[in-house]
């Protein structure tokens, strides 16, 4: 898709609940409309960035690879 940005935030090795601070502390310092794709290859994060989402008021868009989630800023 042209035009769509795009950050990478890399949490591979941290445990709950650091990738969900992690992504907190960093969408915000995004543009809105950018996607920013969360590597986390903790288990819990297949459950925690979804949810996190839903209670934040940001859009989930799925599972990227084998370690990645993609999270779009609408807010």
């Amino acid at each position: 898709m042209a035009g769509r940005q795009m950050d990478v935030l890399d949490c591979r090795g941290q445990r709950c609940p650091l990738p969900v601070i992690a992504l907190a502390r960093r969408l915000p310092e995004l543009p809105v409309g950018t996607v920013l794709r969360v590597l986390a290859d903790d288990p819990a994060a297949a459950n925690d960035i979804p949810a996190w989402c839903r209670l934040r008021g940001q859009e989930y868009l799925g599972v990227a690879g084998a370690d990645g989630y993609d999270v779009r800023r609408v807010s």
